[in-house]
């Protein structure tokens, strides 16, 4: 039997299994089986494998933004409208056939877009061409689902549920559990919170079913039998993701009021261009982009060309990495203006984090 028939027959064995405190530990087994399949499908034990047509582009700029929806529900358009890149459009599914990269600058950042081919329900089990798709998808800062506003939100359960299938997690945390493979020593467990979803018995049949029998497991929050497997699987991407809802010209002010109320969501019409504005100010908040502004010896600030680093990575050290990798080698301290410090300026090592619109001055060791 193939791994997609399996994926299917566990797929339908989990639907007809009632979920209860006596099926729990049944169920967590079947999840654990199911994440094993999947990733099997995604990285084939032969590894290698020709990369798809189109699927290999090169990351450019500070963030790259992946535009993921079922077919024709103008993705293609927005991103035209947007960066002003031509990706083939027509009023029939399947017209983008490979990724189309598109460039926009906003807020001094360059932002790459994807429009990625549309995907199909199945594409994590290999239908389509999603599974080539997914892949790119999972090298993005932040995803744009783009859906039909006329099409009911099922489409955004589909999508979800492919992305999901994929070890992409949309707009979540990581959880926030410890777990150490050990060699010998058996399994030692603690839960710093209450659990109201797993006991032991059911995390013992997830880890017996990867062969995991000695290892150190400390949950801080309560989990789920999913939190578990994504732990140690260790490949999942969390995203932020903005549901982006198109076509609003053709709905009433009363649909558009409820929708503005669900989160993550922004409504716009990529063919009349309407609300752009939202989009990418949402945009600019999800990327959670930092901008550093650089000062030569003796002269004013270059305010037009920010250093654009990825909240989290914002040292003096990282500021320099991104201009140059060699900039650490002669680097002695550095002089900042901003927020990030109290004096103006005031002289800092590499470790100093650096927020959002400082002035920084790199000093060089001398001779």
């Amino acid at each position: 039997m193939g791994i997609l028939e399996r994926i299917a027959d566990i797929e339908s064995e989990m639907d007809r299994t009632q979920k209860n405190k006596a099926t729990a530990r049944h169920l967590g087994l079947l999840k654990a089986q199911l994440a094993k399949l999947r990733r099997e499908l995604i990285e084939p034990k032969g590894g290698g494998g020709g990369k798809g047509e189109g699927f290999d582009v090169a990351k450019t700029g500070d963030a790259r933004i992946g535009f993921v929806g079922f077919p024709s529900v103008g993705k293609s358009t927005l991103l035209t409208n947007l960066a002003g890149v031509y990706s083939e459009v027509a009023a029939y599914e399947f017209t983008t056939l490979t990724t189309v990269p598109g460039v926009i600058r906003y807020k001094g950042a360059k932002i790459q877009l994807l429009d990625l081919p549309g995907i199909i329900e199945g594409a994590k089990d290999g239908k389509g061409r999603g599974r080539q798709v997914i892949a790119v998808a999972r090298t993005c800062n932040l995803i744009f689902i783009v859906l039909d506003v006329l099409k009911p939100l099922i489409h955004k359960r589909l999508l979800e549920n492919e992305l999901e299938g994929f070890g992409i997690r949309l707009n979540k945390e990581p959880p926030n559990i410890y777990f150490k493979r050990k060699d010998k020593g058996g399994l030692n467990y603690q839960a710093l919170v209450p659990q109201t979803l797993l006991d032991i018995e059911t995390i013992k049949a997830i880890l017996a079913e990867y062969k995991i029998h000695n290892a150190d497991i400390i949950l801080r929050c309560d989990a789920t039998e999913d939190d578990i497997i994504d732990i140690i699987e260790g490949n999942r991407i969390y995203v932020p993701a903005i549901y982006v809802l198109n076509k609003i010209d053709q709905i009433s002010i009363e649909e558009l009021d409820i929708i503005y109320k669900i989160p993550h969501t922004v409504p716009i019409s990529a063919h009349h261009k309407w609300n752009f504005d939202d989009l990418l100010e949402k945009m600019w908040v999800y990327l959670k982009l930092v901008r550093i502004y650089t000062k030569p010896k003796g002269q004013l600030p270059d305010y037009q060309a920010p250093v654009v680093l990825l909240q989290g990575h914002t040292t003096v050290e990282d500021f320099c990495n991104k201009i140059h990798r060699q900039l650490m080698a002669d680097f002695k301290y550095s002089l900042v203006w901003g927020s990030s410090v109290k004096h103006l300026p005031q002289k800092v090592g590499k470790e100093h984090v650096l927020l959002d619109e400082d002035v920084v001055q790199i000093v060089k060791k001398s001779g």
